[in-house]
């Protein structure tokens, strides 16, 4: 049987990018607790939106044989008249690109996707599309990609790294647990990683009884405003304090103490739930999750770990996953966690925008169940096997994206 052949449409492509995290991956190989496996699929066009004096992907596809294309649509040619691809990896990721009045990085994810889209209509054809992070930048260029998709029978995979990184302890959720109340920690950009703590609390909460529901409200709030709130109830202290006792990053202290400019999006689902993310800057630098359980004594927590050196290697189990999505057809886990958390970091930052309004969301009724199946992800606490082999063939230097 043939290898699947994959077109990489990139905005940047430079050391510790996403770019590199991911691309580099489907090029080199792919290190996890399990061992180092090289792609089982071909890169064989590129597309980078602009090259600047820190690239490395000209070199990198030069030495792969991988021709770079100064168009999407050429790219998803390989050079051709028509589409000549069996899969899209999308990295809208990174890059010299404006922030609006909002506060939001107008990553031009919709419009590559767009472009994609219409190479697939003109073509009659569609393949596999992964989608780094969030769909887009605004929610209403997101839906338009989500029924895009639909239109035109596009599989979907999107999302980032950390609902496959390291859980300490180990902590997963089965279908049905009664969630009463549930709260993720994290910490940096409020925009950027702001949507990684979403993603870290929706991996859990998805796994509810009834499955997500939708998000009726949103608000966010930052400074001395945070600490109001959870002293009036309207987070969980007690959560929150679980949640940070498990990240060893944790600094000595309290965290109203320590926490330079604190963040909280609080957010209200359909089904009764109340969830929040709290960004701790400067009290840590990882994330964390804690919830209630009915009938449960104790707090739940763990930490989610992400390999701060060694080979990137939570990226290592995105690509694996990836790579089986484009041989399936089959995302695993809900692309539909990845357009409410697109919504919900959306609508917090209109709400900081908006003077910290509470605003309701009934565009976010979006409702779905989570995976039947674990993806590929570690189980063990912190890397081991050939994520700390330093001489492993990805050649991926320390990886973390910038805050």
């Amino acid at each position: 049987m043939s290898r699947l052949r994959v077109a990489a449409i990139c905005t940047i492509y430079h050391e510790w990018s996403h770019a590199d995290a991911i691309v580099t991956k489907f090029l080199k190989g792919m290190s996890t607790d399990e061992g180092f496996f090289p792609p089982e699929v071909d890169v064989v066009s590129m597309y980078i939106d602009h090259i600047l004096d820190n690239d490395m992907g000209v070199d990198l596809a030069s030495a792969c044989a991988v021709p770079i294309y100064p168009s999407i649509r050429q790219a998803l040619h390989v050079g051709g008249k028509q589409l000549d691809v069996d899969a899209v990896l999308l990295i809208g990721e990174h890059g010299d690109y404006p922030w609006n009045e909002r506060g939001r990085h107008m990553y031009p994810r919709r419009y590559f996707f767009e472009q994609i889209a219409g190479v697939f209509a003109e073509s009659s054809r569609s393949v596999p599309v992964f989608n780094d992070k969030h769909f887009a930048y605004d929610f209403g260029d997101a839906r338009w990609v989500w029924e895009r998709a639909a239109e035109l029978d596009i599989p979907l995979m999107a999302g980032s790294c950390l609902p496959l990184s390291w859980r300490r302890p180990w902590l997963e959720h089965t279908k049905e647990t009664a969630i009463e109340a549930a709260l993720a920690v994290g910490y940096g950009g409020i925009e950027a990683y702001g949507y990684h703590t979403l993603e870290t609390l929706q991996c859990m909460i998805e796994r509810r009884r009834g499955g997500e529901t939708g998000v009726v409200a949103v608000q966010c709030l930052e400074g001395d405003d945070v600490w109001r709130a959870r002293d009036r109830g309207d987070f969980d202290g007690d959560l929150a304090d679980a949640a940070c006792a498990t990240v060893g990053t944790r600094r000595e202290g309290a965290m109203e103490d320590v926490c330079d400019k604190p963040v909280v999006f609080l957010i209200d689902h359909a089904d009764g739930l109340r969830s929040c993310a709290l960004m701790l800057n400067g009290y840590l630098n990882d994330w964390a999750y804690a919830a209630r359980i009915a009938g449960e004594d104790e707090i739940v927590a763990t930490e989610f770990f992400l390999q701060p050196d060694g080979p990137g290697a939570s990226f290592g189990y995105l690509s694996r996953n990836i790579q089986h999505f484009f041989a399936t057809g089959i995302a695993p886990y809900p692309p539909a966690r990845t357009l409410l958390t697109t919504g919900v970091i959306d609508a917090a930052m209109n709400s900081r925008h908006q003077g910290h309004q509470r605003l309701a969301t009934p565009w976010l009724d979006i409702s779905y169940e989570s995976y039947a199946q674990m993806p590929a992800r570690p189980l063990g606490e912190r890397p081991s096997g050939a994520c700390l082999d330093r001489d492993a063939p990805d050649l991926l230097l320390p990886w973390r994206e910038p805050v």
